[in-house]
């Protein structure tokens, strides 16, 4: 029977020949994924069900990025819950403050993940593995609890919606803008327990870091999972990266599809999402007369280091608007690292803006910049709903770090090409 990759990949993890949508399936798992939210909660059910022991020492990640370095008492005891826990266990993939980054940044940077791969992550933004030609899904606290504990989930085997990208960007348009383009198209639903899968000519054209950013928002378009086909770019940033073996799933050219979209990459232009939803998308060129208070350029969206550079490039030797205040926040340490090498924290300082140590810390209404009433943001994180970031009157505008750098130099929604 023919199946798609996604299918392909859940097939072999479950030990089956095939695999059909709908088909109820457990698999085996190459890696679980918690944060400083979620793994105190996966930990509490771990020990209510009598659990001792990790399925893999090495297979188990525990990051903490959302509330550090610590914002108060609450946040603090999260961390240690989470501290105690990895160190009874010999857990080799925890990072702590100092060597910490955001999730969805930092394992694949630091090759944790690879392809072939079936992840779960408590945290729904674990789709963004796709990129690397892996299944990466987002489930909750006790599920991870589970896969923590038998190295096993259970899974409905999606559907499929086939996204064909023919073309190539054009200057100063990104994969953030791919993404909010396609669920502009359909809807923050529209691919409901599907997944996303990437083909077409147009895929060349997409550097890993477009790609990343696009299978991370692919859960604001309802889908299980984003996935790309594994091509030459894909291996030349697992080698000498990933830790372990990979291994290359192809979809069938008869597998089915319940949808069919084609995107011109060409015809694509800056792109911003309104409040109080990802799909209520509109050109940047058309927000002039929206005025702002802030910028957020970082998250697991777009906090790596290309999204650096683009900023870079629209900042450096200019100043931010006088009343927007512009938080700079770069995913990992090594990201951090090397902007500081090539003298972007330096630029972003001069031109006016402040720049964090790698944390989720706004995107999530969580510290470093939370907005107060009727305050908007034009920000490269993932979800704009309502309260999202602060205050329940406060907006904030998703854009791609070209078009959030050129917004924090006027002071309203601007396209990157107009500055």
């Amino acid at each position: 029977m023919a199946m798609t990759m996604t299918q392909k990949i859940l097939a072999a993890h479950a030990g089956l020949e095939e695999v059909t949508a709908g088909q109820l399936i457990m698999a085996d798992l190459d890696g679980v994924l918690g944060n400083d939210i979620t793994t105190p909660v996966a930990i509490q059910e771990f020990e209510k069900a009598g659990f001792d022991s990790v399925y893999n020492k090495e297979k188990i990640n525990v990051v903490l990025d959302h509330f550090v370095p610590n914002k108060d008492i609450k946040a603090a005891k999260q961390s240690k819950t989470c501290r105690d826990f990895c160190h009874k266990h010999s857990i080799k993939n925890f990072f702590d403050v100092g060597k910490m980054g955001i999730e969805h940044a930092l394992l694949p940077e630091q090759g944790i993940v690879t392809a072939g791969d079936c992840i779960i992550g408590a945290d729904s933004h674990t789709c963004t593995y796709g990129a690397l030609g892996a299944f990466s899904t987002g489930v909750g606290s006790t599920d991870m609890a589970a896969g923590m504990a038998t190295g096993k989930a259970w899974f409905k085997v999606p559907e499929a919606i086939q996204v064909v990208l023919k073309g190539k960007l054009s200057p100063f348009v990104s994969g953030k803008d791919v993404i909010l383009h396609l669920i502009g198209l359909i809807g923050v639903d529209g691919a409901l327990y599907r997944s996303l899968e990437f083909c077409g000519e147009g895929i060349s054209s997409l550097s890993m870091d477009d790609r990343l950013c696009i299978c991370n928002m692919a859960i604001e378009a309802g889908a299980k999972n984003g996935i790309f086909p594994v091509d030459d770019i894909t291996i030349q940033y697992m080698e000498g990266r990933s830790q372990r073996p990979w291994k290359v799933y192809e979809a069938d050219d008869d597998a089915s599809y319940v949808k069919t979209i084609e995107i011109d990459l060409s015809s694509l232009e800056p792109t911003v999402s309104y409040p109080h939803l990802p799909e209520n998308t509109h050109l940047a060129k058309e927000g002039k007369n929206i005025k702002i208070d802030q910028v957020v350029i970082g998250s697991c969206t777009n906090g790596r280091l290309e999204d650096m550079e683009a900023a870079y490039q629209i900042l450096h030797g200019k100043k931010v608007a006088p009343d927007v205040r512009v938080i700079i926040i770069p995913a990992t340490m090594a990201i951090y690292k090397e902007c500081l090498r090539r003298g972007y924290t330096e630029s972003f300082i001069d031109a006016g803006c402040v720049v964090s140590t790698p944390t989720c810390g706004p995107c999530l209404g969580g510290h470093m910049g939370i907005l107060a009433e009727n305050e908007r943001c034009v920000s490269t994180t993932n979800r704009n709903f309502v309260g999202r970031m602060g205050d329940i009157s406060s907006e904030v505008y998703l854009a791609s770090p070209y078009t959030a750098a050129a917004s924090a130099l006027t002071g309203t929604i601007t396209d990157p090409r107009e500055v």
